[in-house]
C-alpha cells in the first residue's frame, strides 16, 4: 500500500521535469523567451536546472518503491 504513493509522485516529477526541459528545448531552439521579463540566461539556466531536478527526484521516488 506504501508504494501507491511513490508511485504517483514519481510519475508527476518525472512527467513535470521531463516537460519543462522539452519546454525550455523548444524555447530555445526557437530564440524565443523562455521567461518575459528575465535574462536570458538566468530563465535558461534556471528552468533547465529545475527540469533536472525534478527528473531527479521523479527517478529518486522510483529507486525507493
Amino acid at each position: 500500500m506504501e508504494s501507491g504513493p511513490a508511485v504517483f509522485a514519481g510519475t508527476t516529477f518525472a512527467l513535470f521535469g521531463a516537460a519543462l526541459l522539452v519546454w525550455t528545448g523548444a524555447r530555445i531552439l526557437h530564440r524565443a523567451p523562455v521567461a518575459h521579463g528575465v535574462s536570458p540566461v538566468v530563465s535558461t539556466a534556471l528552468a533547465t536546472l529545475f527540469g533536472v531536478l525534478f527528473l531527479v527526484l521523479g527517478v529518486w521516488c522510483f529507486t525507493h518503491i
